[in-house]
């Protein structure tokens, strides 16, 4: 197995994919998301962690460990990129490639989603390709951290 690990995060309500609001985040399920990631990160010679949770603590301690363990970090903090001062400040942490990712394009949505606390921090950010996004990043990570 790849030596290079990567985490992959999925904020609130991320497991309702597919479920949820279809017109706006597609009907991939995350199980589908999480095992197209692993099979990527294979082949660009990365192993891929993933995590989701509805809890912004677990979110925080997730982070907090990936600081000891992984090489990259992509993130969907859900509706936690709009309100979370606990996740940015665990991402400060970290030292590592950080990627951002958004299924939806936050800046075609409700004002109150124009503003992201994460963005800030964050290496790159990507928003509106849906679950391809996710694809985009970890490649870009895998180009980061060769």
């Amino acid at each position: 197995m790849a030596s290079k690990k990567v985490l992959v995060i999925h904020g609130p309500n991320l497991n309702m994919l597919g479920k949820r609001e279809p017109e706006v985040y597609g009907t991939t399920g995350l199980d589908d998301i999480n095992n197209g990631l692993i099979e990527l990160g294979k082949k660009l010679g990365l192993n891929v962690d993933t995590f989701q949770s509805n809890h912004e603590g677990a979110i925080v301690d997730k982070i907090q460990e990936a600081s000891q363990k992984h090489k990259g970090l992509i993130i969907n903090p859900g509706a936690y990129s709009h309100t979370s001062i606990a996740i940015l400040d665990a991402l400060l942490i970290l030292k590592v490639p950080v990627i951002e990712v958004h299924l939806s394009n936050i800046y075609k949505r409700e004002p109150f989603r124009h503003k992201s606390m994460i963005s800030g921090v964050a290496t790159a950010t990507l928003g509106g390709f849906g679950h391809s996004g996710y694809y985009m990043a970890l490649e870009a990570i895998a180009r980061m951290v060769k």
